[in-house]
């Protein structure tokens, strides 16, 4: 039998949590000695109250930091916790040979995380830009056990190899996108999953291959809409 870690399985539940929570702000996780993840806390969290979680992939060549400022305005003024890992090498593992440490380190962040805080298990998101895109859509997909929201942007691929639960996937692409043309991407991906059965919303843009601030807070409101 193929370990399903290979193809890409988390193990994670959220669960109550054991450990004090974390004060507001930014934190490294302590998860790595280098291109640690990062938690952004926001202000005003109720005590042991159920708390969304949006974990955000950043594209190829990329850091949390790059991509830190797309999202943490919205977490601070909408309340969720925001987890922004770091691939161990310039791009996500399943780009460039398949599910292997970054998927590891995900599966010990996410951990940490749940131990200080009561995730929402109704709201856990996974998004991404560019290759985080990609790993957004492809880990997403595979692990609908918990991840309720898949949030891709300009993603060049899927590698699903075993679909979970169905989580509700928000897709956007500029429509001048020269480095992921739309035609064979966005499009085609959208189609595929709404055939499958997905809950899918699909926004072309007239943008390059950047993620539009506008579109942003569309995919958060999808996030945490009823």
């Amino acid at each position: 039998m193929l370990d399903s870690t290979l193809v890409g399985h988390i193990a994670f539940t959220p669960t109550p949590p054991v450990l004090p929570p974390l004060p507001p702000g930014r934190h490294d996780l302590g998860i790595a000695a280098e291109r640690d993840a990062l938690l952004v806390v926001p202000e005003g969290l109720a005590p042991d109250a159920p708390v969304p979680l949006m974990v955000l992939f950043h594209g190829g060549g990329g850091s949390a930091t790059k991509i830190l400022p797309m999202m943490e305005a919205h977490a601070q003024r909408h309340g969720f916790l925001l987890l922004v890992p770091q691939s161990t090498f310039p791009t996500w593992d399943i780009v460039i040979a398949g599910n292997g440490p970054d998927r590891e380190r995900l599966e010990i962040a996410l951990a940490a995380v749940a131990a200080r805080f009561a995730v929402d298990p109704g709201r856990v998101a996974f998004a991404g830009h560019s290759d985080g895109g990609s790993y957004a859509l492809s880990l997403g997909l595979t692990n609908g056990h918990f991840v309720t929201h898949v949030i891709a942007s300009s993603a060049g691929f899927m590698s699903v190899h075993r679909q979970q639960g169905a989580p509700r996937v928000f897709i956007s692409h500029g429509v001048h996108d020269e480095q992921i043309p739309i035609a064979r991407s966005a499009r085609v991906h959208a189609a595929l999953l709404k055939d499958a059965g997905y809950d899918v919303t699909f926004m072309e843009y007239n943008g390059p291959h950047a993620w539009q601030p506008p579109v942003v807070a569309l995919a958060v409101d999808f996030f945490l809409s009823p």
